[in-house]
């Protein structure tokens, strides 16, 4: 690898990973029906924070006419503020040997294909990962959208259409599911079939089940803490996660002496900014740039819509062991 090649090397890596984590947006966006949406979107500072008009509905009321005309209750104009947080995460270091590229013959491009897929794949899984324990910790620490069975049985059909009962008659809204690949299969079991896969990204798949797209995913935050046979099956509504992510990726490449033979190592450090729907951010408990134990504390997500109806969805948690 001449020095020529080293100088660019960080610059085409960045570029590289940019336009595949792109590609991979949007092949995830289309195929999970949005229910977690990746976006390259930019955030400044720690938070995002927008805000929205509280719903007026409550203002409706009957009148007699054949009464008094008495005084009214009034009903505040008022707005509610969502809080997305800022993320951050690092990748590498990554070492390798120059001489080791030379001594084969082969191209610099090939080491950058390399480590920009594996970036760029990670990137992506770290942003799934982190969307879904911050919705099960959201969704799970509010009863009203929690279908509880772990202590007297497993999860069924029927365990998670009580989950979608507790949207009432905006169940339809629950447009995709999340769950691991042993629920997945045992719900196969349980005589489903004709499955079509849409999208595979390592450790994720996406099939389509009774035209509801059923994301398929091995993610920690679906399995229950200290108890390996219980998993949690989350449904979604649209945007029920929002991962902006601006590709503000920096990337640096090191060379260093004193060894017997040339080191290099790459290093990467990146962010994204999580929101969920329906809950915002509680800033003062979670504070800024939080870890992932942090993300995954219920209490860090404040339910700031009065109905569950409008947030991100439910949840089933019960024994994928039991019958």
């Amino acid at each position: 690898m001449a020095l020529s090649d080293m100088k660019v090397f960080s610059q085409y890596i960045k570029t590289a990973t940019i336009e595949t984590l792109a590609q991979m947006v949007d092949k995830f966006n289309a195929a999970s029906n949005g229910a977690i949406r990746l976006t390259t979107q930019g955030v400044d500072g720690d938070f995002l924070q927008e805000s929205i008009w509280k719903g007026l509905h409550s203002a409706q009321r009957r009148v007699d006419r054949y009464v008094a005309n008495g005084v009214a209750s009034a009903t505040a104009l008022a707005q509610l503020q969502a809080n997305s947080v800022k993320i951050a995460g690092g990748f590498g270091p990554i070492l390798w040997e120059p001489a080791q590229l030379t001594w084969i013959q082969k191209d610099p491009a090939e080491a950058i294909e390399v480590i920009s897929r594996n970036l760029s794949e990670a990137i992506v899984a770290d942003q799934l990962n982190t969307a879904i324990a911050a919705l099960v910790a959201a969704i799970s620490n509010v009863p009203a959208a929690t279908n509880d069975v772990s202590a007297t049985g497993g999860i069924t059909y029927a365990a998670i259409n009580a989950a979608h009962a507790k949207f009432g008659d905006a169940s339809n809204s629950l447009i995709a599911q999340v769950m691991t690949g042993e629920v997945f299969h045992k719900l196969i079991g349980q005589n489903l079939a004709n499955a079509e896969q849409l999208f595979n990204s390592q450790s994720v798949n996406i099939v389509a089940i009774l035209g509801r797209p059923v994301i398929v995913t091995d993610a920690p935050a679906l399995y229950a803490t200290g108890s390996p046979n219980v998993h949690r099956v989350l449904s979604l509504a649209d945007s029920a996660a929002i991962v902006h992510d601006g590709s503000d990726i920096e990337t640096n490449v090191e060379s260093s002496n004193g060894k017997e033979r040339i080191e290099t190592t790459f290093q990467a450090d990146y962010t994204f900014a999580l929101g969920l729907k329906g809950y915002a951010w509680d800033i003062a408990n979670g504070g800024k740039s939080p870890t992932d134990e942090e993300i995954a504390t219920g209490a860090n997500w404040d339910q700031f819509v009065g109905s569950v109806k409008a947030t991100a969805g439910v949840i089933t948690i019960g024994d994928a062991a039991a019958k």
